[in-house]
């Protein structure tokens, strides 16, 4: 089983095997949302499923029963599992997510699968471009062609729900144990944004106070794959700085680029960190939140 990275000759390998398995195209563009699906036609890993940030995992704004706020809430964990049922994927086998944007996007549906119960999912390192430099299989469809339509939300869930296996950190936690020794906070949002010298997405520019910033680009070497597991023990150890590595909790923007940050403490051998999904969009939202700048 393959639970946080897998490459692309252990894919291929997988594939070849016949063992079941589900692979996942989870490319996006935050400023062009339909770009994805037009990557996922002109090429793609055969018999990859579509997966869009928007559509599949997140929930609509304002959605009474979203399970997190922001500006890419999470679905609730029962209509999640309508869509997951809907692809193909059933408990225990493996699942491979990939992008074509340095693992920005997939890690999101990394985490959800977690969050669902499903440990069996995987992060194709080095994602398409490792596949095509492998000679990997590809596809592609018509411009015009449509995609798999989306499952009903009134559907049943044709995944069956598992204790979760991933920390949902709501905002109320967060504010609650601010300055407090039992939680560390880290940003993976750009060294400018973290700052407030540039605020691009959200209308407030800062961070939440007392948190750490580690872009998430700095999890990935030359060639676009996680660096070695004793590397990133040693970065994250530095940043933290004696801190306990279970005391943290990742976010970004909108609780989607801090999972390659989750990811790679993982592989480091620090355990899996919390995620506060809501991330700044969330925070920012209520101006009697504090917000640091600098």
């Amino acid at each position: 089983m393959h639970t946080t990275l897998i490459s692309a000759p252990e894919l291929q390998a997988l594939l070849a095997s016949g063992q079941p398995c589900r692979v996942f195209d989870c490319s996006f563009d935050l400023m062009q949302p339909s770009a994805g699906d037009q990557q996922y036609r002109q090429l793609h890993i055969a018999g990859a499923v579509r997966a869009d940030l928007d559509r599949h995992l997140s929930a609509t704004k304002g959605a009474p029963d979203a399970a997190s706020g922001g500006r890419h809430p999470l679905p609730s964990r029962e209509q999640f599992a309508v869509w997951v049922g809907s692809s193909g994927l059933t408990p225990g086998m493996q699942a491979v997510v990939y992008d074509r944007q340095g693992a920005n996007y997939c890690g999101r549906r990394w985490w959800m699968l977690k969050w669902l119960g499903h440990e069996a999912v995987a992060v194709l390192d080095g994602g398409l471009q490792a596949w095509q430099a492998l000679g990997g299989a590809i596809d592609s469809l018509p411009a015009d062609a449509s995609l798999a339509p989306d499952a009903t939300l009134d559907s049943k869930p044709k995944y069956p729900l598992a204790p979760a296996l991933t920390g949902l950190i709501a905002t109320k936690t967060i504010a609650d144990q601010l300055g407090r020794a039992s939680q560390c906070v880290i940003d993976a949002r750009a060294a400018p944004r973290f700052r407030g010298e540039m605020e691009p997405l959200d209308p407030v520019a800062g961070h939440i106070p007392g948190a750490l910033n580690r872009p998430f680009g700095l999890n990935f070497d030359s060639e676009g794959k996680f660096k070695s597991a004793t590397v990133l023990r040693q970065e994250f150890e530095q940043l933290l700085a004696g801190r306990d590595p279970a005391s943290v909790v990742h976010h970004c923007g909108s609780g989607v680029s801090a999972v390659p940050n989750v990811i790679a403490m993982e592989i480091a051998g620090l355990g899996r960190a919390g995620l506060y999904a809501g991330s700044w969009s969330e925070w920012c939202s209520d101006p009697s939140r504090p917000v640091a700048q600098g």
